[in-house]
């Protein structure tokens, strides 16, 4: 192993170790039954983040220097049969560095946000643990080369958002929300569960560079032939869809609004709204073994944005109106993706992430200054212009206006079709389980009856 590899390896395992060692912090911290002060979680964030974000920086200067276009990093195999083969792999290219710096900048802000935005606050630990495993999960399913990795950071991923927007858990409005975005979770990760298994078929393993060839991001080889990489490339779109709020699961991104301002800025305007895109364009040349997949991908992306602006426009609160304009965006970014323009999808998610965090972020004292310049010129500010809506006739506009203020009816096609069978099955098991368990233990007595006697 040349030296260049070597350094490559420790600077890649670096940004995965120190979130790792934040998070040991914390747990042991609360094992000892121990409390840190405010100002030592804050430090203890902002230095994981800079050591990362520094690792990161290196790695992708050395690449830059050393024309290396991609590093991968294995950390052994972990089940190896005749017909599976498991292993956690890493890998450095184009695209993971730039994500990975992406949520480590915009980590660094939030993260530098909170500790102030949320001083005195009865839940501050709690915060800062859930989002030491959503940086956690964010640099593991960038960096990630095989789906086992992708698997791993997208459910660490999945589980702090959830747990975040039912942070307040104290009302009852966002417990039960986190719940619903939990179900849509568990639904479309099933997708990547099963893409997982299709992919351990095809090729034995679930590394990427098995089903994209092993050259660095975004080209790769002519190898994807045959119906079931088309039905792997649904698979994806599905698991997407489920992750970026993608129609027609989008019903649940204004419930996602419950919890606080910085977390809704990290996940739903920044870096998880996001992730659905990311998973794509990773394996973006599966989506090319049919042109029906890619229009298909086109129509889900341009369907979205257009059922997010409508939406957006009707929306009386900032922080959901702010989420239905990171969908818009999204949207198109699908679209881009479906449409083979990867360079580019990859720098509008970049742009749009910081943009949106900094608009989440500004939105709070947004409002209150919007209210002052209210109050200071006595009446709203005027809107010039005339919207395009407003030319349509009458009765269009008043379906169009009851189609974005019932936000397309997902909300309630996820409650019927998805969240009432979800929690209805499970329900079901649980009262077999139950059912048997009990018939089982009366079993057991009745046998150890007599003994007793």
């Amino acid at each position: 192993m040349s030296d260049t590899t070597q350094l490559l390896t420790t600077l890649g395992l670096s940004i995965v170790a120190a979130p790792v060692l934040l998070l040991a912090v914390f747990f042991s911290v609360f094992l000892l039954h121990r409390r840190l002060g405010e100002e030592v979680t804050g430090k203890l964030i902002q230095s994981t983040i800079s050591i990362s974000l520094l690792a990161a920086v290196s790695a992708a200067v050395i690449m830059l220097w050393q024309r290396v276009p991609q590093h991968p990093i294995e950390l052994g195999d972990w089940v190896i049969t005749p017909h599976y083969h498991l292993k956690f792999e890493f890998v450095l290219d184009l695209l993971s560095l730039s994500y990975v710096m992406l949520t480590l900048v915009l980590c660094a802000v939030i993260g530098a946000f909170s500790t102030r935005y949320l001083h005195r606050e009865p839940g501050y630990q709690r915060f800062f643990v859930l989002f030491a495993i959503f940086l956690l999960g964010m640099v593991t399913a960038s960096l990630s080369e095989t789906v086992e990795t992708l698997f791993a950071g997208w459910e660490m991923v999945g589980l702090s958002s959830v747990l975040l927007i039912a942070f307040f858990h104290e009302l009852p409005a966002p417990p039960r929300n986190g719940l619903r975005v939990w179900i849509v979770y568990r639904f479309c990760d099933v997708a990547l569960l099963l893409a997982a298994i299709l992919m351990h078929e095809i090729n034995g393993a679930g590394d990427f560079d098995h089903l994209v060839g092993e050259k660095a991001w975004p080209a790769h080889d002519p190898l994807l032939i045959g119906p079931h990489f088309t039905m792997l490339g649904v698979l994806f779109v599905i698991a997407a869809a489920g992750k970026s709020a993608l129609v027609p699961f989008s019903g649940w991104l204004p419930r996602a609004m419950e919890g606080p301002t910085p977390s809704s800025a990290v996940f739903y305007g920044a870096l998880s709204v996001h992730l659905g895109a990311f998973l794509l364009l990773r394996v973006s040349p599966v989506l090319d073994s049919s042109i029906w997949l890619q229009a298909a991908v086109v129509v889900l992306g341009l369907s979205t944005s257009a059922f997010a602006y409508l939406a957006g426009r009707v929306q009386s609160d900032i922080k959901s109106a702010l989420a239905f304009a990171s969908l818009t965006q999204v949207g198109i970014i699908i679209a881009e993706i479906g449409l083979g323009f990867r360079y580019l999808a990859l720098l509008h998610l970049l742009g749009h992430a910081c943009l949106r965090t900094l608009q989440f972020l500004r939105a709070p004292s947004l409002l209150h200054d919007h209210h002052q310049l209210e109050n200071a010129i006595g009446s709203r500010p005027h809107e010039e212009g005339v919207l395009w809506e407003q030319k349509l006739p009458l009765s269009t506009q008043r379906r169009l206006y009851r189609f974005a203020l019932e936000r397309g009816y997902l909300d309630s096609l996820l409650e019927k079709c998805v969240a009432r069978p979800f929690v209805a099955f499970f329900r079901g098991l649980d009262a077999l389980e139950t059912k048997w368990a009990r018939l089982l233990d009366g079993e057991t007595k009745a046998k150890e009856a007599p003994r007793d006697l």
